[in-house]
This record gives C-alpha cells, structure tokens and sequence, in this order.
C-alpha cells in the first residue's frame, strides 16, 4: 500500500500541470547526420516539430496539455511526406514534464531514453513488449517470403490473419497486464486505447477503468472512458441486444425484432471495407452451414451510397438479408453498437440476447456449432 502511494504522490505534480499545460524538452544524437537530414516529432499522423540535424544533434521545446506518445523520424532528405509511413529510422517516446534525452550512436530504434518517472515507465512497458516484437518480426518475415500465389491462396490469407489476430491479442494483453501493474502511471491511461482494442468490450475496458488510480480516472481523459462504458454495457455479452429497423435496398423495413425465436448474427460491414469484403467469403460457408438450422444473418452496411453498397453485395454474392439507412458510420444503429471498426458482429440468440461478439475466421464456424445443434 505504501508503495502505491508513494507512487501516487510522485505523480500527483504531473497530473496536475497536465490538467493545464506544461512545457517539454525532447533532446540528443542521433550518429552524426547534418543537413539536409532532419527530425520530426509526430503525434499519430500529424507533425508537431521538426529540426535539421547538426553532427546528429536536435532539440524540441514546446508545451502540451498532457503527458503523451510521440514518435520522433529522422528523415534523412528532410522531407516527412517522402516515405513516412514506411520510415524504419524511427521510435516513440513520452512526452512529459522535465527533459527527455535521446541517445544513438546510428539510427532511433536503437536508442535510449531517459527522463523522470514517465520515461522509466515507459521504457518498462515497452521492455515487456520484447518477446511479442520479436513474433512481429518472424511474422513479417513469413508474410514477404510468400510466393505472389501462396499469397492469393485462400488458406494462407487466413492462416495470416489468424497469427496477426493472435499478435495483436498478445499486445493488448501486454498492456493490460501494464496498466493493472501501474495504476498510477500516465502512462497507463495513455495506452488505454491499445489495451482496449479497435472494438472495445464493456467487460473488457470496465476491468482496465476500474484499474486506474482515483486521481487517474478523474482526469479529462478517464472521465470520457467512464462516459462510454453504459453504451458499451448495453451492447455487451449477456445483454438484450438493442432492436432496430431499417430498409432493403428494396425499400423494405426489416427488424432485428422479426428474427426472435432464432440465432441471428447481426453483421456491420460496408463496401469500402476491405477486411470486410475478406471475410465474407467465410460468413457465406458459415451461412450455407446453418441457414436451415434455426440461424440466419442479418447485415448492416456503414455504407453511404446505395450504388456502391448493392454492387458490393451482388459481387460478392451475399445470399441473406441486407439493411443500411445509408448514413456511414454515423448513422442510428451504428451509433447505438458503438461501432467503431469494421467487421463487427453480434450473435443473438432466440430470446433476443448478445452471446457472442466479433466472430470471425474459423472462430465463427466454432461458436456457431457450440450453439446450434
């Protein structure tokens, strides 16, 4: 308990300049590049700052609101647009009140980091990142070694994405298990996001809040997680799952309500979506499986364009039932499942409750012959 205190009480000074706005410094060597090489500091895709590099030398001065992640990129020919979504030269770091230093005798992901308490965290968290980065790499280079055929095989697709699916489970497990270590570090309510996934579940981000120090979740940034669980509540496994009518590309109005008395999987997907149009092929095995068996599926398109979204249906030849209100991913229903990637799926079973979510790849077949028999 002391410890936790303790710890508590080093971060308090923080979270309260974050609450307004505190200066940093980003600051060190990278080998011994000049002009017209330069450094960027980046927030997701947006540049915050950039210098030339002088015999490898920079530094960044700003202010922020809060504590946050940041990649810095070198740019060798000073140009950010030019390759940086593939740029290797390239690492994160935390931004927070006090210096952070940079060191490398070659390129940034062979640096180190040191600063004050955040930075330590971090560099904690990411130590125990060690054995699923080097799954990463094992995995990548599997994928590049494929043939232009094994590539377009079906099996190998999905045999791929299974392994990523299994990566990413391992990352947010990783962060989880941070986060519950470290209740009171910023730096776990930063990497909340990653811990909770593309498509949060109540159970799931509910565990992660509840883990966060007091002082933590009554900050802007936990109070707008707390305002999210309800949504997330009611669409969660074991819930009623939220009725909705909307059209046929036809013009007929069809239910979720129409389906009682059956397992249905309600499936959100759209045209656009590439991931989606991958699975469909294996939503269609799992229909001609089970459509005589007391199961049916009922899709929801994020489509915003009817032409786009029926031509999609007739190309990849979907047999069952298909709604949208043509209002993308701002639309009603979307809202109400708190959609916010796609593929998404709900299975409901015949009393009108949520069972099992996000079914896919073989997983799919599984579930669905644990409950229809």
């Amino acid at each position: 308990m002391k410890k936790y205190l303790l710890t508590l009480l080093v971060a308090a000074p923080y979270l309260v300049q974050a609450q307004t706005s505190f200066p940093y410094t980003v600051k060190g060597t990278v080998g011994k590049l000049n002009a017209p090489a330069k450094i960027y500091l980046v927030r997701g895709i947006q540049p915050l700052d950039s210098t030339v590099l002088k015999d490898g030398a920079f530094e960044f001065k700003g202010s922020t609101d809060r504590p946050m992640e940041v990649d810095i990129v070198v740019q060798r020919n000073g140009k950010l647009k030019d390759g940086f979504s593939l740029s290797r030269n390239r690492t994160r770091l935390f931004l927070e009140p006090g210096p952070v230093i940079v060191a490398t005798p070659d390129s940034l992901p062979n640096a180190t980091f040191t600063g004050t308490q955040m930075t330590a965290d971090y560099n904690k968290m990411k130590a125990s990142f060690a054995p699923i980065v080097a799954k990463t790499k094992a995995f990548g280079a599997e994928a590049q070694k494929a043939s232009p055929q094994e590539q377009k095989d079906p099996a190998f697709r999905e045999r791929m994405q299974e392994k990523f699916n299994d990566i990413n489970k391992e990352y947010q497990q990783a962060y989880a298990a941070f986060i519950k270590a470290n209740p009171a570090s910023w730096v776990s309510l930063d990497v909340m996001q990653f811990a909770a996934g593309n498509v949060p579940q109540y159970a799931e981000l509910a565990s992660l809040y509840n883990a966060l120090s007091p002082t933590l979740q009554n900050t802007p940034e936990g109070q707008r997680y707390k305002a999210i669980l309800p949504g997330l509540q009611a669409i969660a496994i074991g819930a009623q799952a939220p009725n909705f009518t909307q059209h046929t590309p036809e013009g007929k109005q069809v239910s979720l309500a129409d389906y009682r008395g059956k397992y249905v999987l309600v499936d959100f997907w759209a045209s656009w979506c590439g991931p989606c149009r991958q699975e469909n092929p294996n939503v269609t095995k799992a229909y001609i499986a089970y459509k005589g068996k007391n199961f049916d599926i009922l899709a929801v398109s994020l489509d915003d364009e009817k032409a786009r979204w029926v031509k999609a249906v007739q190309e990849d030849k979907l047999a069952w039932t298909q709604v949208s209100d043509l209002q993308g991913t701002k639309g009603d229903v979307a809202t109400r499942y708190h959609i916010q990637a796609i593929p998404q799926n709900f299975l409901v079973d015949p009393s009108g409750k949520i069972v099992a979510v996000n079914l896919r790849g073989a997983d799919l077949q599984t579930t669905l012959a644990k409950y229809i028999k």
